[in-house]
């Protein structure tokens, strides 16, 4: 990697204009110069676009504009991953209503510069927890546990907001079928990445003020009622109907991934449709895992249900 490489910011947009100058002006603050916006807008109608534009008028680095493929905020991600005219030396996922902290960038390169060219590799964060106005409201879950494809498979570790990955990462990330489908942009770029045996650090310092409001399509994932809504999950159903679409998808470039985690892979979707006892055998052989232990047993009584 050069000794400055180029960070392109991949910011998805729709009707942002109430919060997006912000986060615009947290780009300019960037204590890390070296860096190029491309914004895939999906149909504004509310002035962001214009907003987009006075911010180029005023900054020395390059400003993109794509048309979004106007199909929903994970496709809008994935398009920029895929276009040719976005280019890079290293890619970080944006939100339009978020502040990024002026170390967000530097952060991430002075990790990447230990990091071999050709390994793929992802940097990710903790958050500050700010409410709609912006004033701080706690921090999201700071997790301990190895990052790795076991957990991968069954929990996002980061959130896209705070994701950033370099060319060998993209370059795996593209190998996924066109029209394959999935839950998140951010939970499948940490599949694929640690699928086909990439690094991935977790910072806990965090990288940037997250906004609370209800147009958020995932919202704060800490506290007891946040607790009981993903344990929640796991016990209806849902976790089990995101597993299959999770499944499909990671069977569609299984020839990518590292042999160990195919294994992984296959246990995990024999557990999926086995019965009790076998069902709970393989769950365990697969070795999947979630950071907390609230979540585990979570995780094992959905299971015991049937419904991984």
């Amino acid at each position: 990697m050069s000794k400055h490489p180029k960070v392109t910011i991949l910011l998805a947009a729709r009707n942002g204009a109430e919060f997006i100058r912000q986060q615009l002006e947290s780009y300019r603050a960037q204590t890390y110069p070296n860096w190029e916006l491309v914004v895939s807008d999906d149909g504004s109608s509310d002035g962001t676009l214009a907003l987009v534009d006075e911010f180029a008028k005023t900054v020395s680095q390059p400003v993109v504009i794509l048309r979004g493929p106007q199909k929903g905020f994970w496709q809008n991600f994935v398009s920029m991953v895929r276009s040719p005219e976005v280019s890079g030396d290293l890619f970080g996922y944006s939100d339009q209503d978020d502040v990024w902290f002026d170390h967000k960038l530097a952060d991430a390169v002075a990790w990447f510069e230990q990091i071999p060219q050709d390994e793929p590799a992802l940097f990710c964060t903790r958050t500050q927890l700010v409410t709609r106005q912006g004033e701080p409201m706690g921090f999201s879950r700071e997790f301990k546990r190895m990052p790795c494809f076991a957990n991968a498979l069954v929990q996002n570790l980061g959130g896209g907001n705070t994701m950033i990955f370099n060319v060998a990462s993209r370059l795996a990330l593209q190998k996924t079928p066109m029209e394959a489908q999935m839950v998140a942009h951010d939970w499948w770029t940490y599949q694929v990445i640690t699928g086909v045996g990439g690094r991935v650090h977790y910072d806990p310092r965090p990288s940037l003020a997250y906004r609370q409001h209800g147009e958020n399509v995932f919202g704060k994932n800490v506290g007891i009622q946040a607790r009981l809504t993903r344990a929640l999950g796991l016990m209806s159903g849902q976790m089990a109907q995101w597993n299959e679409i999770n499944v499909e998808l990671l069977n569609q470039v299984r020839d990518e991934l590292r042999p160990e985690n195919v294994a992984i892979l296959d246990i995990f979707a024999r557990a999926r449709a086995a019965w009790l006892p076998r069902r709970m055998s393989l769950f365990w052989q697969s070795g999947v895992y979630r950071q907390t232990a609230i979540e585990n047993l979570a995780l094992n009584l959905a299971a015991v249900f049937g419904r991984i």
